[in-house]
Formats: C-alpha cells, structure tokens, sequence
C-alpha cells in the first residue's frame, strides 16, 4: 500500500473514531416508532375500553384513508366501513351512507396523540416484557398537552407499536382504561371495500 492511501485510511480511521457516538434514547425510540407507524400501509387493532359501560372492538386500516371497524357494548353501533369522508354504517341488515366531516378518522391514525405531542412528551425506559410471546420495550411516555396523561407503550422488535394503555377521564368523572393492541402491519390480505 502507498504512503498517501495509507495516510488516508489511517486519517479516516482515526476521524471516524474520534466522532461522538449518538445513541438513541427512549424518546427517539418512541419517536421512530410514532414515524413507523404513521407510515404503515395497513394494520389491524383489537380495542377494549373498561369502565362503567366495557366496550370491546377491532380495527382494520388500510392507507389512505381505509378503515372498518366493528364494536360490541355501545348500544346502535353496527359494523362501520370508512372510506375518505363517507361512512357505510351496517345494522341489522342494512347499510346506510353517511357524510363524514373531513378527517374524522385521522385519530385512528395517532389514537394516543403520540405524533401530535412528540415535542413535548417525556419517556421513560421501563424495560423488556414478553407481548403475546415476544419480546418488546415498554415506556412509560407522559403529556402535558392538551391535559397532563400518562400511557404506557410497548414496541416489538420489528420497531412498531404492539400495545397502548391509557388511563383517563371518562364521561362523568369515572376512570376510564384503554388498551390498543396492533397486530398485521403491512398485511396484504388486510382489504376494505365499500359494501354492497
């Protein structure tokens, strides 16, 4: 090897050693996986909110702007098919169409309002727990905005969200726990259709 390619290397090797090592803390783990998620193009969601009334669900997205979503415990709450700004509403038999105003939906998109409060959460590492047999980190992740809340989250291996539980105030005082677990990210055989 030359003199002057050695002097490179050595110059490269030396600066790349010297450079500070950047590691990512919880918040820009979180954060990542906020992004992750946002970007996905399609995932499925089981819901179960506990409080005086429990009401189970699931949800299935599909990018744009694709959702259907089923739930059992809220009285007149049918099977619903989203599409854009128009819902499709089926009960007992019968579908009806009704006009959404423009994203209505897009909660569904950052359900805990991650996204929309990242500049101002503070994380907290809690750790690994097995999730449905895998293992994931958990966080604890606070608010402040629009109301102090605090939720905890767990991220698979794979960097998406897996699980969020919340706390928070319900209709008449009463606490209120939401628990959101994703499963199917990308899954091409997730499709939503108008129905018939």
């Amino acid at each position: 090897m030359k003199t002057a390619a050695r002097r490179a290397l050595l110059g490269f090797t030396l600066a790349a050693l010297a450079a500070p090592v950047c590691w990512a803390g919880p918040r820009e783990e979180v954060n990542e996986s906020i992004e992750k998620f946002a970007a996905a193009r399609s995932y499925h969601a089981d819901m179960e909110i506990a409080g005086t009334t429990p009401v189970t669900g699931q949800l299935d997205f599909v990018a744009p702007d694709r959702y259907r979503m089923s739930m059992s415990g809220m009285s007149g709450m049918g099977e619903q098919t989203i599409i854009g700004d128009t819902m499709y509403l089926n009960m007992q038999g019968q579908t009806m169409q009704v006009p959404l105003p423009k994203g209505t939906l897009s909660q569904w998109r950052d359900p805990a309002r991650l996204a929309e409060n990242a500049s101002s959460m503070a994380v907290t590492a809690l750790g690994s727990e097995a999730l449905d047999g895998e293992a994931a980190k958990k966080y604890r992740v606070e608010h402040t905005q629009p109301r102090p809340s605090t939720m905890t989250l767990w991220i698979g291996a794979d960097g998406y969200p897996r699980q969020i539980l919340a706390s928070g105030e319900g209709q008449g005082g009463e606490t209120v726990t939401t628990t959101i677990r994703y499963s199917r990210f990308n899954d091409p055989d997730i499709r939503i259709e108008a129905p018939n």
